[in-house]
């Protein structure tokens, strides 16, 4: 359902996850030289399963207990590409002939996970809510 609010925060994990990662580089060579994600196809893999986790929690809003633990395993999957990238860009920026410059791509999973994690709380929220009335019946 569009209407509630973790169906919007999850369409924007999704755009973040699967439309924004085209647009800008995870780092700049001091050559001039940009580097995606697309260059590396563990990445690739991840970023798609990662949007996958998403689609699917965003169709599964009948069952608020299964889109609840996608959107776990989908902020773990996001800390581990974090991870990654971090650990790729400490390596790249170590080298003495070529100094990197970080790209916004870097920060895309963080803001994946802030928005997974509003998108759980929300979730959270409304099997409260549903917990409650049916207590009251």
């Amino acid at each position: 359902m569009i209407q509630r609010i973790q169906t919007i925060y999850l369409i924007l994990a999704f755009v973040v996850t699967g439309i924004l990662p085209f647009l800008f580089p995870l780092w700049t060579m001091s050559d001039g030289k940009e580097y995606y994600f697309m260059q590396n196809q563990f990445y690739v893999i991840l970023l798609g399963l990662s949007t996958t986790l998403t689609v699917f929690s965003i169709v599964s809003y009948k069952k608020r207990q299964n889109q609840f633990v996608v959107g776990r395993l989908n902020m773990i999957l996001n800390l581990i590409l974090l991870g990654l990238f971090v650990y790729r860009s400490l390596n790249v920026s170590g080298e003495t002939i070529l100094v990197s410059e970080k790209g916004i791509g870097m920060f895309l999973p963080i803001v994946a996970i802030v928005l997974l994690v509003l998108a759980n709380k929300a979730i959270k929220k409304d099997e409260d809510l549903v917990k409650s009335v049916d207590r009251l019946r």
